[in-house]
């Protein structure tokens, strides 16, 4: 009986989630300009979504912006990741809990934190309007770096140090070895992580909305504008296409990270 309870609140739990969600991609491919009103079976929103220019320079935004923090939050994260293990503890454990308590600080407050910061410090360089698209890059970057590092970290302290040390034993360098036998093993996971940090900044709404400013509107902030007029099938659609851009990459980089999984099982360098 109390498993039977369980399952059902479960249950209940997962549609109280995702239901609104199913709901929203539903309507998105409705015909009719009610957004509550089925009027046929209709793509035609998805059209008008893509050709409105503000929502093309929102997501172009999201976008960049996205793939910028990627690849920043890839090098920055990875250097991290390999550094760490070779600090002293004195010095590791400060660090390392500095980059969990980034991913684990209510967001609203790092947000807060975010703002405060370059507020401060552009009036101190003089600047008249701080906030823009680099301050949302820098923001996703200092969360996305951790995320990143803890992916890597996790590949880099699974995978042994056996390969670096014969490397080193038939006379390559630290370059030559990093270059040559570990790279190519953590780059499922930077790449992972990478897919996650490009994923977490796209989605964000609550960072990007306080840092933004006035002249950088990425999709989220376009969306949340949007809702205070009313919701029409275009968002519908708009939203739609967001979450499936979203899906995509992380079953990228689900498949990404159990590849690597079964990689670190059988051993040896990636494709050999």
């Amino acid at each position: 009986m109390g498993r039977k309870l369980l399952s059902i609140q479960a249950v209940l739990v997962f549609a109280f989630m995702y239901l609104p969600i199913a709901i929203v991609v539903a309507y998105a491919f409705n015909g009719g300009r009610q957004v509550l009103v089925w009027d046929g079976f209709s793509t035609r929103w998805f059209g008008e979504a893509l050709r409105d220019e503000v929502i093309r320079d929102a997501l172009r935004n999201s976008i960049v912006v996205a793939g910028g923090n990627a690849i920043v939050a890839c090098v920055l994260g990875t250097m991290l990741a390999l550094a760490l293990p070779r600090m002293r503890s004195w010095v590791r454990t400060p660090i390392d809990a500095l980059a969990y308590m980034t991913l684990v600080t209510p967001e609203i407050v790092f947000a807060i934190a975010a703002l405060v910061f370059f507020v401060q410090a552009g009036s101190r360089l003089g600047l008249e309007s701080p906030l823009g698209w680099h301050t949302i890059l820098i923001a996703h970057v200092v969360f996305n770096a951790s995320v990143v590092a803890l992916v890597v970290r996790a590949r880099w302290v699974s995978m042994g140090q056996h390969l670096e040390e014969a490397s080193f034993d038939l006379g390559a360098g630290p370059v030559s070895t990093f270059r040559q036998v570990t790279l190519p093993r953590l780059a499922p996971a930077i790449l992972a992580g990478g897919l996650l940090a490009f994923t977490f900044s796209f989605d964000d709404f609550i960072t990007s909305f306080f840092v933004a400013g006035t002249n950088s509107e990425t999709l989220p902030i376009y969306i949340w504008g949007q809702l205070r007029f009313g919701v029409t099938p275009a968002i519908n659609a708009t939203a739609a296409m967001m979450l499936a851009l979203t899906l995509v990459v992380v079953v990228v980089a689900y498949l990404v990270l159990r590849r690597s999984g079964q990689e670190r099982e059988t051993g040896g360098l990636p494709g050999v």
